[in-house]
């Protein structure tokens, strides 16, 4: 049976360098097939035309680019743009876009599916196919920076891990595609630009603090009952929150960067006033920030938004207690592409 072809985006720039020099080449081709792949994103040896036919021959014999493609682009009314990726094994994620008159962010997957089970979002009902590798995360990002480009004239600006997956159930991959992303030889963007969003994990918490990771922090909460979070996220039981709260300390006392904690209210589940002191004394324990964010229902089931009033009481409340508190308005709802929905309706044929 013939070996199958190694991906090449797998390799570092010194593997790629050692590849070369094995063959008989310079080392510095490394370089430069390293650049093609990474800072100038090419899909194909093809392209690569600082480098010989023959050297271009040889690559394509011994490896693959398993790059993504944007199977379908949808565009909101808002300007909101969501694709449906397909990988190179056939499977699909979505990533989106999502403008604003100062920025424009892009929210990448980073599983094929959840390893999670949160009851009140799309992704979660989807079975974790598997982890999304390094490139395919980076590609997601590239392929949004070049819509930015194209519709809004100017680069990415921000970046969020809020899209299909849990990302702290994908740690290692993660962490070496924002290293791609924030490389002078990759994408060049700011760590402080790029924000992972985590229903919480407390032991990886604490392992990105170890890692000095320089990315920012947020943490869907939800509720700070357990009782109540557990109601809503089912994997509360194995991650309660006296475990989070104290990866939350740990991860502050290394870092002193503050967390943002994603809340949605919903009416008669965590709508209450104890709901709201409940958040306000576990905001005291870190410094942080709270986002309360519009829900998008997935279906007629239990979960619906809130009233503005029960929003409102939130709001009042938090700032009383010298919590700052942002009340995020749901972007794409016409192409299903706001919080929570993301759930690849696409068909992978």
């Amino acid at each position: 049976m013939k070996d199958k072809k190694r991906d090449i985006r797998s390799l570092t720039k010194e593997q790629l360098r050692d590849f070369f020099v094995e063959n008989g080449d310079k080392a510095f081709r490394g370089n430069q097939v390293y650049e093609w792949l990474w800072s100038k994103i090419s899909h194909s040896f093809d392209d690569m035309t600082n480098i010989s036919k023959s050297t271009r021959l040889m690559l394509e014999k011994n490896f693959v680019i398993n790059h993504i493609e944007v199977d379908e682009m949808q565009r909101s009314a808002d300007g909101t743009i969501k694709n449906a990726v397909r990988l190179h094994d056939g499977l699909m994620v979505e990533s989106v876009l999502i403008p604003t008159k100062s920025r424009t962010t892009a929210c990448v997957s980073s599983q094929v599916g959840c390893s999670l089970d949160c009851k009140f979002c799309a992704t979660a009902r989807l079975k974790r196919m598997r982890n999304l590798n390094p490139d395919e995360i980076y590609d997601q990002v590239a392929a949004i920076n070049q819509e930015s480009l194209l519709y809004h004239n100017h680069k990415l600006t921000n970046i969020v891990f809020m899209g299909m997956g849990e990302p702290l159930m994908n740690y290692n991959n993660v962490v070496k595609s924002i290293e791609k992303i924030t490389s002078p030889e990759g994408l060049g963007m700011s760590p402080k630009r790029i924000t992972l969003s985590t229903s919480g994990v407390p032991k990886m918490i604490k392992k990105m603090a170890d890692d000095e990771v320089k990315f920012n922090l947020a943490v869907s909460l939800h509720s700070a009952i357990d009782e109540v979070r557990t109601q809503i996220m089912p994997f509360n039981k194995t991650f309660p929150l006296d475990d989070l709260r104290d990866s939350l300390e740990y991860w502050y006392e290394k870092t002193q960067r503050k967390i943002t904690y994603e809340y949605i209210v919903w009416n008669g589940i965590n709508d209450s006033r104890k709901d709201i002191d409940a958040l306000v004394k576990f905001c005291k324990y870190v410094p942080c920030k709270v986002n309360i964010i519009e829900y998008n229902p997935i279906d007629d089931g239990e979960f619906q938004q809130a009233p503005k009033r029960a929003i409102a009481d939130y709001v009042s409340i938090l700032e009383m207690n010298d919590i700052v508190v942002n009340v995020r308005r749901s972007r794409g709802k016409d192409i299903d592409a706001a919080c929570g929905q993301l759930a690849n309706k696409s068909s992978v044929n």
